[in-house]
């Protein structure tokens, strides 16, 4: 079982998949190829079409003896209701809730279960920012909120496996329930491409994802975009995206337009001024609402999983990235998101912001950057309302 996620992995197949139909397909498929074990790790699991579908997947996997490992965040699966967890766990589906630091009838208080993992037999994997729901879903004449997954095939997904393992076993005051499969792993493929895993965990000193997107400004030549859905980023990466800038490489943000949390929009507008003022090209995502982390330089390297750009995945949150080190994919990436900024996004003009934006409406950009600072970054505390199926 190779060890080091830091390094590497040669021998991998991989795609990128958009959020959507395809995505929750792949998921199906995944658990339904299994033979030996499956992992699923996520931050949001609904009880809805979707839920169902995906569920249904898993105790399909279960009932051909597979070893089913489901681990949900405590605080985001809250609503599953009692009759839905034990229909998984009588299929024989291990099944348990991520812990948090404190909880109480009324309150939760420490960090997230926010990644979005599932590795099948030590050899496929896919790693994105996207929930089990409705929404993240093309359901009838509602088309999903834009989401981004990297599938592979191959060395990372065997690192992958031991990382699912290692977060299963690991008691947050919570009952440990041991996973201890045998590997099974199928013919490497072919294809040569490196993948490596990125992880964030405040708790236990990691932040790998929070280096890479702090470097990959540093290292840019060209170009350098980013995408996601909740913009905040930490001082250091907003000081290499101005130097970059000065550099004469191309950057851009692609934001969304609507938020399905407004005071995160405008907590990102504040911060609108500041990039026009480094020459960083904003622009916002029309269609729907982007809740995709994505990034890409140089047509060379890209990383997508759950990581948003801002303090809460940086310190707050466990959150788990792929990033893709091919000319190829990283121009498939870089190829994409021009379609998507030419199509489907506008390009956000300083003249015509500060015209639209009174100092009333700046004051209130202002005043949600440091609520937003303050609530989830420096104490990561929600109020948890009383479970209704329970």
């Amino acid at each position: 079982m190779a060890k080091n996620s830091n390094l590497y992995t040669v021998h991998n197949k991989v795609t990128i998949v958009r959020g959507g139909a395809d995505y929750f397909q792949r998921i199906e498929e995944i658990a339904d190829s299994a033979r030996y074990s499956l992992h699923l790790q996520t931050y949001i699991f609904d009880e809805d079409e979707t839920g169902t579908r995906v569920a249904d997947a898993l105790i399909r996997a279960a009932g051909r003896n597979v070893l089913v490992y489901v681990l949900l965040d405590g605080y985001a699966s809250r609503h599953l209701s009692s009759a839905f967890v034990a229909r998984l766990r009588a299929a024989g589906i291990r099944l348990e809730f991520f812990a948090p630091f404190l909880r109480g009838g009324n309150f939760y208080i420490g960090r997230r279960l926010h990644h979005k993992v599932i590795v099948a037999d030590s050899s496929v994997c896919m790693v994105a920012g996207i929930n089990i729901s409705n929404r993240y879903n093309d359901i009838g004449d509602s088309k999903a909120w834009l989401d981004w997954a990297i599938y592979a095939e191959g060395q990372v997904a065997d690192q992958l496996n031991d990382v699912c393992i290692r977060i299963w076993n690991r008691p947050v005051l919570r009952k440990k329930c041991v996973a201890t499969e045998k590997l099974h792993r199928r013919q490497l493929p072919g294809e040569e491409c490196l993948v490596r895993i990125r992880r964030n965990d405040w708790v236990f000193s990691k932040t790998q994802i929070t280096r890479s997107y702090r470097d990959m400004f540093p290292q840019s030549r060209s170009y350098a975009t980013i995408m996601t859905s909740y913009f905040w980023p930490p001082q250091k990466l907003l000081n290499n995206m101005a130097r970059a800038s000065r550099k004469g490489v191309k950057v851009t943000v692609v934001l969304t337009a609507k938020s399905d949390i407004p005071i995160a929009k405008y907590a990102e507008r504040y911060l609108y001024p500041w990039l026009f003022r480094n020459n960083i090209a904003v622009c916002e995502y029309q269609r729907n609402i982007l809740h995709g982390k994505l990034a890409v330089r140089d047509d060379e390297w890209m990383t997508a999983g759950s990581y948003n750009v801002n303090n809460i995945s940086a310190y707050a949150s466990v959150e788990l990235n792929l990033e893709v080190k091919n000319a190829a994919i990283a121009s498939q990436v870089n190829r994409t998101l021009g379609t998507i900024i030419a199509q489907d996004c506008i390009r956000i003009d300083e003249t015509e912001f500060r015209s639209k934006n009174s100092a009333i409406n700046r004051f209130m950009f202002y005043l949600s950057y440091r609520i937003v600072h303050f609530v989830f970054y420096l104490f990561t505390f929600y109020f948890v309302q009383r479970r209704e199926n329970s």
